[in-house]
């Protein structure tokens, strides 16, 4: 196996000398390939890693030009990496996503059920009349994009819209080897009245 062909899907992916080396074997040499192999296996160990307690973390703080304040609460398993560049870097982005999305919860977990139930109402008043088959399509449909709108977590990432900020987490779990939660974010705008 070509040792530069590891070494550049190592810088890619961030992935490990013999895991790299892997997936370059099992793509036959195909670095597209071999990057998703590294993907499905970083999504696996992240899912795995969720039921870790994660109590150590930092609170970053962003303000956008004076007008929009941003408090975000990342938390990870060990101090050692809250420390590091790729931890840092993802409470600011979460942070930024925040100031910009304005999101109103992490996650669709978060939203209260009766809320959760008007949406559902107000979407099956539109679909009304459809067959039943495509009336749930487009009632789940239209929840994913509220949920787009209103959770973090299932937000396009603003400064790569081709991924969720999910994906983004997901990417730097599988970078540190730890569990990351985002535990909760408050968001100030000026003049904005609650």
């Amino acid at each position: 196996m070509d040792i530069d062909l590891i070494k550049r899907l190592r810088e890619t992916t961030g992935a490990g000398m013999m895991a790299a080396k892997q997936a370059l074997v099992d793509a036959d040499g195909d670095m597209d390939k071999a990057v998703d192999i590294l993907r499905k296996a970083g999504n696996a160990s992240a899912a795995k890693r969720a039921e870790r307690e994660a109590r150590a973390g930092v609170v970053e703080a962003y303000v956008h030009g004076g007008r929009i304040g941003v408090l975000v609460e990342l938390n990870c398993e060990t101090d050692f990496v809250a420390r590091t560049e790729d931890f840092l870097t993802l409470a600011k982005d979460l942070a930024m996503q925040v100031a910009a999305s304005n999101p109103e919860f992490v996650k669709p977990e978060d939203i209260p059920a009766a809320q959760i139930e008007r949406e559902r109402s107000v979407y099956a008043a539109e679909a009304e009349g459809k067959p039943a088959e495509v009336a749930g399509k487009i009632i789940d449909g239209k929840m994913e994009k509220y949920y787009q709108a209103v959770c973090l977590l299932r937000q396009p990432f603003i400064k790569d819209p081709d991924k969720s900020v999910v994906d983004l987490l997901t990417e730097v779990i599988a970078k540190t080897g730890e569990n990351i939660v985002v535990r909760r974010f408050s968001r100030l705008e000026l003049g904005q009245v609650d």
